[in-house]
């Protein structure tokens, strides 16, 4: 007889093997996982087991399973949407402080690196979400998901491989940042996007660097401001 801890660790086992599989294979975020019966052959498991591990693994954040699709791997493996508990910091004002200084010590690096190693499709990609936030922008609707991408996408042309695991950093702070604002730095969001795109497109890090730093500048002035009058 099957010990019962032995079968409560099986699905974990399999969520490593499984894991192993996907790294072997070199699967990027989208690509969608073999079905059921072809990883139960392949790993020798049995198709119930198979379906507890792809559960851990979408807990975790590594795989999202759409159902009559199939499982594809997650935007960002093994993030989880609030991994840093940002939800639960109650004060808000000192949260947005202090994810404002942060963003000072990493985005502007973070940028400098793009501009040093960005590819011609992450130049494309860059250039094109800053099209499409101005564009939110003219026409006053919202742009934080756009602006959100904006940043992400940066942040992954570095190539670092820890870059992109502090994204979650900026994209928390992004809505924060937008919401206390009331979303009134429509050209200054215009101008230093295009500038950091542009740096970045010519490859000069000291230019994307300068333009990131003062796109942050305009947060935290912005944000002054509206302390200031309450």
């Amino acid at each position: 007889m099957t010990n019962s801890s032995e079968e409560k660790s099986l699905p974990q086992k399999i969520s490593e093997d499984i894991i192993s599989l996907i790294l072997e294979e070199n699967l990027q975020p989208g690509d969608k996982l073999p079905n059921e019966t072809i990883l139960s052959e392949r790993l020798n498991a049995g198709r119930s087991s198979v379906r507890e591990a792809m559960k851990l693994l979408a807990s975790r954040n590594i795989v999202t399973i759409r159902q009559g699709s199939g499982t594809y791997i997650a935007a960002s493996p093994g993030m989880v949407e609030d991994p840093l508990g940002f939800t639960f910091i109650g004060n808000k004002q000192k949260l947005i402080h202090d994810l404002l200084e942060v963003r000072f010590l990493l985005e502007p690096s973070i940028a400098a690196m793009a501009a040093t190693n960005a590819e011609e499709k992450d130049i494309k990609k860059i250039t094109a979400l800053c099209d499409e936030v101005e564009v939110l922008l003219n026409n006053h609707e919202d742009h934080t998901h756009k602006d959100i991408e904006f940043h992400a996408a940066i942040a992954l042309s570095s190539k670092n491989v820890v870059v992109p695991r502090l994204i979650p950093v900026i994209n928390s702070s992004i809505p924060l940042f937008v919401e206390t604002t009331g979303n009134t730095l429509h050209t200054e969001t215009i101008e230093t996007h295009r500038e950091i795109a542009d740096a970045i497109a010519a490859h000069d890090p000291l230019r994307a660097q300068d333009a990131m730093y003062l796109h942050l500048v305009y947060n935290r002035k912005r944000i002054q401001l509206i302390e200031n009058k309450n």
